[in-house]
């Protein structure tokens, strides 16, 4: 059985998981140290989310909610399943937990980006609802 939670407090196991997974969602993703763990995971606006089976965490996304004058937002970032637990339903999961969090704080709307190269990813946010938008997403590089 999965649980899914949000992380309230900073502890090895999740250091060493948020470490593990980061290579598997992106290969230029650096190890993150407890104290900048323990930034993300008490910060008023993001949430870690993470999902575990009996053993060990198998998966994590990040969802962040704030408001600005149109109304509450929210994102998810970094959405990562370890590559043992895929097409089990473990990312589903955890978007789900997504949207009862941006329910609860009265979000608007959930964004999200991913690359078109993954094509798993994808079909979920579509078949879960989220539809592709007509908009350019830029990025301006500051380190």
């Amino acid at each position: 059985m999965i649980k899914i939670f949000k992380a309230t407090t900073v502890n090895q196991e999740i250091l060493e998981s948020v470490n593990f997974l980061l290579p598997q969602l992106s290969q230029s993703a650096k190890s993150i140290q407890i104290d900048q763990l323990n930034n993300i995971i008490n910060s008023e606006c993001t949430s870690l989310i993470f999902a575990k089976d009996e053993e060990k965490i198998i998966g994590m996304l990040s969802f962040v909610a704030y408001q600005i004058p149109t109304g509450k937002k929210a994102w998810v970032e970094d959405v990562v399943v370890h590559k043992s637990a895929r097409g089990k339903g473990v990312g589903k999961l955890l978007m789900n937990f997504a949207l009862e969090i941006a329910d609860q704080v009265d979000a608007k709307s959930i964004d999200l980006t991913s690359r078109p190269s993954r094509e798993t990813a994808n079909k979920l946010y579509q078949s879960m609802g989220y539809e592709i938008r007509e908009t350019n997403v830029y990025r301006y590089g500051l380190n």
